[in-house]
């Protein structure tokens, strides 16, 4: 026996297709706000990502850009492989010691504002490898923003921390990476 399946959904009340926009005081023609609501809405909605994938991340964020999960639906749709175009690093899988510069590097050759996901257990935490040759975790040579816990983690995962990202960059304020407190964390990174 077929389900019902219904196409039309501009019939339906319950369905909401634009989404709510930010905060402010509206009035016959005009619409006003805060300039970091607006900035925020709009960076947290055109993230260009950085796959930085070595292993088996890798294979698992190739699944979530595809049509089944479509990580483009919220945002992330260009994905560049070039740094100084891009704002969110991803680095997905095992990282060795003497890949770390290189890590660093492309981190650095980003533009400000850049965010940093660290994706599965090996960008996380090194993993299963507590070896000598791997990085215990990115966060010893760049600042992590999200980290999406697994080994490989599913695509659903992968999309939570995008919208974990997203959150971030939408209530950022435009100031912050002007604060002591920033500067001071990339000082601890050794980074001016």
């Amino acid at each position: 026996m077929a389900r019902p399946v219904q196409y039309n959904i501009y019939g339906q009340t319950d369905v909401k297709l634009v989404k709510e926009g930010p905060e402010g005081y509206m009035g016959e023609g005009f619409f006003s706000t805060n300039l970091d609501k607006v900035v925020g809405l709009a960076r947290k909605n055109s993230i260009w990502p950085l796959p930085f994938a070595t292993s088996c991340c890798g294979i698992e964020f190739m699944a979530t850009m595809a049509s089944h999960y479509d990580l483009a639906r919220f945002g992330s749709e260009r994905v560049g492989f070039s740094p100084r175009q891009c704002d969110l690093l991803m680095v997905m899988g095992t990282i060795a010691k003497k890949m770390a510069p290189v890590v660093k590097q492309v981190y650095l050759q980003m533009a400000e504002p850049r965010w940093v996901l660290a994706m599965g257990a090996c960008a996380s935490s090194g993993g299963i490898f507590d070896t000598y040759s791997v990085l215990q975790g990115i966060d010893q040579i760049i600042p992590v923003d999200v980290y999406v816990p697994g080994c490989p983690p599913r695509p659903e995962a992968v999309i939570d921390g995008i919208l974990k990202v997203q959150e971030l960059i939408g209530n950022e304020s435009l100031r912050r990476r002007n604060s002591d407190k920033y500067k001071q964390l990339m000082e601890s990174y050794g980074i001016q």
